[in-house]
């Protein structure tokens, strides 16, 4: 155990950010490099070693948290390392970019802060990547056999680890032109720097896994020429299709998609462009959705210098207290700011949409809303509260509905989908058709980074074993598991 006494003589300190000012100037991540590793062991120190780790169930990928917060405070780094990566193939991505429900299952959390679980995970990975510990691991043998990956998302790029360091010959699909999925094109860069996935995918490709950018399977390459070629097929396409809002005006322009419109942001950032094709520059930017998506077109809107930015929520202002309802160990709704809502901006909750309004050139100008409340369980509009504000941008970030289905690939391989609209697999995450398998969002729906790469584990152990009739890989979790929330 680390320091018996850490959590009665430390409190909780967190990563310390960047001058809003300051960061609001350029698009580096938001955090003072290196503010971490000063604090980080006595932060580590305030685990408790619990009899039961509680944070072990808030994480999809069973992160054996307490061990490595006691390498952290004893600052042995290849160890904590080690523990780091025997549950998750990137902590880089995970530490910067998951929103924690190891912390709301933190035993410590029940009547004090939580343990900073993740600026421990990140610090742990960023000193491992500094002192060379992280190497490719290559296999000792091959078997023989290939599959074919769909999608370079967080669950695509763990399903191909996994399968390569099996010894399996692995080629990843991305319809992009560049690896990454959304971790590239919807992840801004001020809260994940693109070097860090970079250097995975050299890593990945060190040991053997191949990568096809530029090709939609469905469009490019028909599904049923892939199965030809390759002896099983892990489709982690994502749940790519966005929630629209059909109201009266949608079809004016400077109405976007949040991923129409964060991508090309990312791209100036790749040096694709010199200036993106759709800027807030100088103009009243809405945000319609609330959450992390919503968060991202925030920080990107103050970046590209918006007049103002208003993000708008339909339900109720979250508490900045667990509800009763939502008690310990879950993943309760809470009032969050993140680094964008930091700043600047507007915040609006319990608001519904009911018609933009534009100009005699076609081009948005105002957003008409109405306050609404819960009445019988439903969402209802409170009469007299009608307003309009200024809008000449606006961003969809209301959440996906499931995977693409217009591009082929559900019907080519004649896949079924369940109730939700996913497509449908078995306890090994295997499909309707033998040989074919499915992780990440779409199969599960729109879900956190966490669940994603702890799907692509698993399905990576369902494929091996149909691969060769048995499998020493991890599989952290089953297909109809779920997140620890009431």
């Amino acid at each position: 155990m680390a320091d018996p006494k850490g959590f009665l003589n430390h409190g909780r300190e967190v990563a310390r950010s960047r001058p809003v000012e300051e960061r609001k100037k350029d698009w580096n991540e938001v955090y003072v490099p290196g503010s971490l590793l000063p604090i980080i062991s006595k932060q580590a120190s305030r685990c408790m070693d619990c009899g039961i780790p509680f944070c072990h169930n808030g994480c999809p990928l069973g992160n054996l948290i307490p061990e490595w917060n006691d390498y952290a405070y004893r600052e042995d780094w290849a160890a904590a390392s080690e523990r780091l990566h025997a549950t998750n193939n990137f902590p880089e991505f995970t530490g910067r970019l998951c929103p924690a429900p190891c912390e709301s299952a933190c035993v410590l959390g029940i009547n004090q802060p939580a343990v900073t679980i993740k600026n421990v995970e990140v610090s742990i990975i960023d000193k491992a990547w500094e002192t060379g510990d992280v190497a490719p691991q290559a296999p000792e043998r091959l078997s023989g056999k290939t599959v074919a990956v769909i999608g370079s998302g967080p669950a695509g790029l763990a399903a191909a680890q996994q399968l390569t360091r099996a010894g399996h010959t692995v080629a990843v699909y991305e319809r992009a032109d560049r690896v990454g999925g959304l971790l590239r094109y919807g992840i801004p860069e001020f809260k994940m720097e693109k070097r860090h996935i970079n250097r995975r995918i050299e890593q990945m490709r060190a040991e053997g896994t191949r990568f096809r950018t530029g090709i939609e399977i469905g469009r490019d390459l028909k599904a049923t020429d892939l199965k030809k070629r390759y002896d099983a097929i892990v489709i982690a396409a994502g749940a790519t299709t966005a929630r629209d809002l059909p109201v009266p005006g949608r079809e004016l322009k400077g109405i976007y998609q949040a991923m129409e419109y964060l991508p090309l942001a990312n791209k100036v950032q790749e040096g694709d462009y010199v200036t993106t094709p759709i800027s807030a520059e100088g103009k009243h930017v809405v945000v319609i959705g609330g959450g992390d998506t919503g968060a991202d077109c925030v920080g990107t809107a103050h970046r590209q210098g918006a007049a103002s930015v208003t993000q708008l929520e339909i339900m109720p202002r979250p508490g900045e207290d667990r509800a009763p309802h939502q008690p310990w160990p879950t993943f309760p709704m809470l009032y969050k700011v993140t680094s964008a809502h930091e700043e600047g901006g507007e915040r609006v909750y319990s608001v519904s949409t009911t018609h933009f309004e534009g100009d005699e050139d076609g081009n948005v100008q105002w957003l008409h809303l109405t306050e609404v409340e819960f009445i019988d369980g439903k969402l209802t509009p409170k009469p007299g509260t009608e307003r309009k504000i200024p809008a000449q941008l606006v961003t969809l970030a209301m959440g996906f509905t499931g995977t693409d289905r217009e591009n082929g690939l559900v019907e080519q391989f004649a896949l079924e989908l369940d109730e939700r609209g996913n497509i449908a697999r078995d306890a090994d995450f295997q499909t309707n058709v033998p040989g074919v398998f499915v992780a990440g969002d779409a199969g599960r729906g729109q879900s956190l980074i966490v669940w994603a790469i702890a799907e692509g584990r698993s399905a990576a152990r369902g494929c091996d074993r149909f691969l060769t009739g048995a499998s020493d890989l991890p599989a952290p979790i089953r297909p109809t598991d779920r997140a620890l929330m009431v």
